[in-house]
């Protein structure tokens, strides 16, 4: 079914589910992670989140609850998953349904990246909602229920904790989520530490503890993440202006925008920009 319905954009007809192809195998791929849920069926891949490596294969899926910088690349292919978005108030209403003590309390910020063997329930819930692209008339009524599923199972699966604070506005995870997003909103400008704890609603010790936790990177790791992976885009269709995409991602030195793009994606940035605009897009989720 997975490879029936597989398009170029990864999306189908059922909003929030996705679905994720890949032909070639080794090629770094530098992208944000997403919110997500990625069911692997055939095939496998490595992710990247600072110093954490995952790797994740068929009958495995991984959860991603902050929208992180990552890299990856398939180890094995042609590779085929199942994606669903993961919508945060959707596992709020979720967590006040459930019935009370039957979840366990959350305990320091978790990982925003895990990586689980997928229960049979999992696994039949995913299959169900990808039969749906074959009766259409059934999506809009069916489609919402099996979605309620999936969540619930994710909640009190494994990794539900990762996925139970992504619920939660005032979890460790919200609270960094917060700041996640305020540095990559001005990620071309400088800031303190301590400015953006206190944007998150923490001291500055124990931002910088939550964040290391869930991010795996300091937020100025994150912050030069962001920019390069910025510069790579803006280097796609425009070659020939490697000092000025520098500067417009916040690099007042060429040499340091150079040496620090190199060591994240293994080419300095013109001969990288050559080999993205000789390179074909494909098609994957995380």
């Amino acid at each position: 079914m997975l490879e029936r319905h597989a398009r170029g954009d990864g999306a189908t007809a059922i909003d929030g589910v996705l679905i994720g192809r890949a032909t070639r195998a080794y090629e770094n791929s530098a992208s944000m992670s997403g919110t997500v849920l990625a069911l692997v069926a055939q095939g496998a891949k490595t992710l990247a989140l600072g110093e954490r490596v995952f790797e994740y294969r068929a009958g495995q899926y991984l959860v991603a609850s902050v929208d992180l910088p990552v890299t990856g690349y398939y180890t094995e292919a042609p590779a085929l998953g199942f994606g669903l978005l993961l919508d945060p108030a959707e596992i709020a209403e979720l967590l006040l349904q459930a019935p009370a003590g039957s979840l366990p309390p959350a305990s320091g910020a978790p990982s925003a990246i895990a990586v689980s063997d997928a229960p049979a329930e999992l696994l039949d819930a995913a299959v169900r909602m990808l039969r749906l692209l074959e009766t259409p008339r059934d999506i809009p009524v069916v489609a919402p229920l099996i979605r309620r599923e999936i969540l619930w199972r994710l909640i009190t699966g494994e990794q539900g904790a990762t996925v139970r604070q992504l619920g939660l506005a005032d979890s460790s995870l919200a609270h960094v989520a917060r700041s996640v997003q305020w540095i990559r909103d001005h990620y071309r400008e400088a800031f303190r530490v301590e400015d953006v704890a206190r944007l998150a609603g923490m001291s500055a010790s124990a931002f910088y503890r939550n964040f290391q936790a869930v991010t795996a990177m300091s937020p100025i790791q994150f912050q030069k993440q962001i920019r390069l992976q910025e510069a790579r885009l803006m280097l796609a269709t425009r070659p020939n202006d490697v000092t000025g995409v520098g500067q417009r991602v916040g690099y007042d030195s060429p040499s340091q925008f150079s040496r620090e793009y190199r060591r994240q994606f293994g080419l300095p940035p013109s001969r990288d920009a050559a080999h993205l605009r000789a390179t074909p897009a494909a098609t994957s989720v995380p």
